[in-house]
């Protein structure tokens, strides 16, 4: 199967994901620097699903399917970087608003 074959038959859906890239960056472009807090803790929870589906087609693929266990790997590691990095700055920003402490 060539790659035209391939983006014959999934066109929608590569569509679909273009449309998703441009939606996504209009909504984050817009979101108020108040609201960056609560909105890294909602996709903290997000990325944690991605990690879980990620692990799930890896633990379904075939062990001579490179391109699934390589997607799941990547899936893996990519949403646990977001989440441990999201979980940083969200705590970075709650000690901006915290009292000091006086000494």
């Amino acid at each position: 199967m060539d790659i035209i074959e391939w983006f014959t038959q999934n066109q929608q859906i590569i569509y679909i994901v273009i449309l998703m890239i441009f939606v996504g960056i209009e909504v984050i472009g817009h979101v108020p620097s108040v609201l960056h807090t609560p909105l890294m803790s909602g996709a903290n929870a997000i990325h944690g699903v991605v990690i879980i589906g990620a692990i799930i087609v890896m633990g379904k693929a075939e062990p001579d399917n490179y391109l699934a266990l390589i997607l799941g790997f990547l899936g893996v590691i990519l949403g646990t970087l977001n989440v441990v990095g999201g979980f940083v700055v969200t705590d970075r920003m709650l000690e901006m608003f915290s009292k000091k402490k006086k000494k």
